[in-house]
C-alpha cells in the first residue's frame, strides 16, 4: 500500500507503509550545517523506480524525493499543500489547482495537462498500474484548464478519501509519460532530487537540484541544513545498519527487531511508526486447500496466535488491532478482537481431518528482509501446522519476490508479511475486486460481506464511513481472507540528521543535516 497516506503496499515490505510521528531524541545542540550528504539504509533493493508501477514500500520511500504529488502530509496527517495550493472534492469528483512555477527536473513547466494524464493514466485498467483504486479509481478521468491551472477529476464510483488518495499519486513528467523505460533506474518527476547514479543491490545516490523551490506546507529552498545528495544504501541486515547509524556513516534506518535498543541518547532522533505488522494471507485461488474457509479455519485454530506475536515482534508488540496503522487512520476502534477463532490444537487438529486436507503441502512464503523475529515466527507456524497434519514448506522471500507475489508471478498458499497504509479505503484494491495482471487483488479474494460493507462505505466521506469500515474489516477477519496477529513499533532513527515522517516515510523536506 498511501501511502500512505503511507505508501501503499504491503507493510514494511510492500509500499504503505504505516506511521506515527514521536519525540524522543534530539539534535544535542548542534546546529543544522548546508553542503552534506543524508545517508538512508533500506531493508530492500527498490526494484523499478517507476511511482505507477510499484507495490513496494521501500520503492515508494525512493520515490518520495524524486516525485511531488498534488498533497502534502503533515507528520499528524493533515493535508498541505503540495504541487496543488487549493482543492475541493466529493466523493466522486475533486479540483486542483496546481501552484505556478513548478519544474520538471529537465527545466520544462508543469502543466495541468500532464498532471490529468497521470491520473488518467493510473485510472485506466488497460494500463495495469499498481496504483489504480489505490490512488485513483478505476474509471477515473482527469481533465485540464491550462489558463486557470486546475485539474478536474471525475471518478465513476464513490471514494470516501478521494481528495486524499488522488492527492497522494507521484506525478510524473511528460518525459517519463512519453517512455517509461525512462524510469526504472532514473527519474522524470518535479522532486527535490534526480537520480545520479543506481546500482542494484547496493546503493542509489540522488542528487538536489539547484531550481527546486517548491515543495509541501511552508517549504523554503533556502533553509539551512538541506542535504546537497541523498544516499541510499541497500542493508538487508538490521545489526549492520544499527552499527552504521552508530558510528553516523548511516544518518538514518528503520528498525523492527532488538538492534533498535542499541541507539539510545541524545545523539539519536527517534520517529516512532506503529503498524499492523504481523499479516497471515491465504490464497484463495480456486484449487488451493486455502480456498476452503474450513481449512483456514481449522489452520487458524491450530495457531497460538498470541505466541506468535511474541515471537514475530521479539517480544515488544501488542495484539493486532486491525488492519489499518492505528495511528493514522481516521477510523479507530478493534476490528479483530473476538472475531478470531480461539487457539486450540486438538480442536483444530480435528477439524482439519474433517476437511480431508490432512497431508497436503502448503507453501508459507514469509518476508525475509528486515525483521529478525519473521524466520522464529514462520518457523513456529510450520511446527504447529504439520503438527495438526499438514505439509509445509516454508519459503524466504526478498523484497523483489514480495512484489512478485503482489503481481501474481510467484507460487504460494499462505504468505506472512503485512500490508500498510493509512486509510481503510487503500485496502479495497488488495481485499477485492480483479486479480494479476487486471489489479491487485492477489490472494483471489472473493468476499462479498466485504464488498459489501465497501460500498456503503465509499458513499459517505471521511469519518463518516468508519462504521461500515469497522464492519468491512470484520468481515475479513471473520472469513480469515487476512489474519492480522501483531502491531508493532518500527522506529526510523537517525543520527547526524533531523527529520520528520509523513505517512510512515522520511519527508524529504523535513531533512536537516547536523554539523
Amino acid at each position: 500500500m498511501k501511502a500512505l497516506r503511507c505508501a501503499a503496499a504491503l507493510g514494511a515490505v510492500v509500499l504503505l507503509a504505516a506511521c506515527g510521528n514521536d519525540g524522543g531524541g534530539g539534535a544535542n545542540g548542534r546546529q543544522a550545517v548546508d553542503g552534506k550528504t543524508f545517508t538512508m539504509a533500506v531493508a530492500g533493493d527498490p526494484g523499478n523506480l517507476d511511482p505507477h508501477f510499484t507495490s513496494l514500500s521501500v520503492t515508494g520511500q525512493v520515490d518520495r524525493f524524486l516525485y511531488d504529488s498534488l498533497l502534502g502530509f503533515a507528520p499528524d496527517g493533515k493535508t498541505l499543500p503540495g504541487l496543488a495550493e487549493k482543492w475541493e472534492s466529493t466523493s466522486t469528483t475533486a479540483t486542483f489547482t496546481l501552484r505556478k512555477g513548478i519544474t520538471c527536473a529537465d527545466g520544462t513547466p508543469l502543466t495541468a495537462a500532464t498532471v490529468a494524464k497521470n491520473i488518467s493514466f493510473v485510472g485506466d485498467p488497460k494500463n495495469s498500474s499498481t496504483r489504480i483504486s489505490l490512488y485513483v479509481p478505476a474509471g477515473a478521468k482527469a481533465t485540464a484548464d491550462e489558463a486557470a491551472g486546475t485539474v478536474s477529476v471525475t471518478s465513476p464510483s464513490p471514494d470516501a478519501f478521494l481528495e486524499r488518495n488522488l492527492g497522494g499519486l507521484p506525478i510524473v513528467c511528460e518525459k517519463g509519460l512519453a517512455d517509461r523505460t525512462k524510469l526504472k533506474q532514473a527519474s522524470e518527476g518535479t522532486g527535490m532530487y534526480t537520480v545520479t547514479e543506481a546500482v542494484p543491490d547496493d546503493h542509489y545516490t540522488l542528487t538536489r537540484r539547484k531550481g527546486y523551490a517548491w515543495g509541501p506546507g511552508d517549504f523554503k529552498a533556502d533553509t539551512v541544513g538541506l542535504p546537497e545528495k541523498v544516499v541510499i544504501r541497500v542493508i538487508t541486515n538490521e545489526t549492520t545498519a544499527a552499527n552504521l547509524v552508530l558510528s553516523g556513516e548511516v544518518n538514518v534506518a528503520r528498525f523492527t527487531g532488538p538492534d533498535s535498543q542499541r541507539l539510545q541518547g541524545d545523539q539519536f532522533l527517534k520517529r516512532d511508526v506503529l503498524a499492523p505488522t504481523g499479516e497471515i494471507w491465504f490464497n484463495q485461488k480456486a484449487g488451493l486447500p486455502t480456498a476452503d474457509l474450513a481449512v483456514r479455519k481449522a489452520l487458524i485454530q491450530s495457531a497460538d496466535l498470541n505466541q506468535m506475536q511474541q515471537v514475530f515482534t521479539s517480544g515488544r508488540g501488542t495484539a493486532a488491532t486491525g488492519l489499518v496503522a492505528p495511528a493514522m487512520t481516521p477510523c479507530k476502534g478493534d476490528t479483530v478482537a473476538g472475531t478470531l477463532p480461539a487457539f486450540d490444537a486438538a480442536g483444530g487438529k480435528t477439524a482439519l481431518a474433517a476437511t480431508g486436507a490432512v497431508g497436503k503441502k502448503l507453501v508459507v512464503a514469509w518476508g525475509g528482509t528486515g525483521n529478525p523475529g519473521a524466520q522464529a515466527a514462520a518457523e513456529l507456524l510450520q511446527q504447529q501446522w504439520q503438527a495438526a497434519g499438514m505439509q509445509i514448506e516454508l519459503k524466504s522471500v526478498t523484497t523483489t519476490q514480495v512484489g512478485q507475489i503482489a503481481a501474481g508471478q510467484l507460487a504460494w498458499d499462505v504468505a506472512m508479511f503485512p500490508i500498510g497504509v493509512t486509510l481503510p479505503s487503500q485496502l479495497v484494491p488488495f481485499l477485492s475486486g480483479p486479480t494479476p495482471p487486471n489489479g491487485a487483488n492477489f490472494a483471489a479474494f472473493d468476499n462479498k460481506q466485504y464488498a459489501a460493507a465497501v460500498a456503503e462505505a465509499q458513499k459517505m466521506t471521511g469519518e463518516s464511513g468508519c462504521p461500515k469500515w469497522a464492519e468491512a474489516e470484520k468481515a475479513v477477519v471473520a472469513n480469515l481472507d487476512l489474519v492480522p496477529f501483531a502491531n508493532s513499533n518500527a522506529p526510523s532513527i537517525g543520527n547526524g540528521a533531523e527529520f520528520n515522517l509523513s505517512e510512515g516515510d522520511v519527508d524529504p523536506s523535513s531533512i536537516r543535516m547536523l554539523g
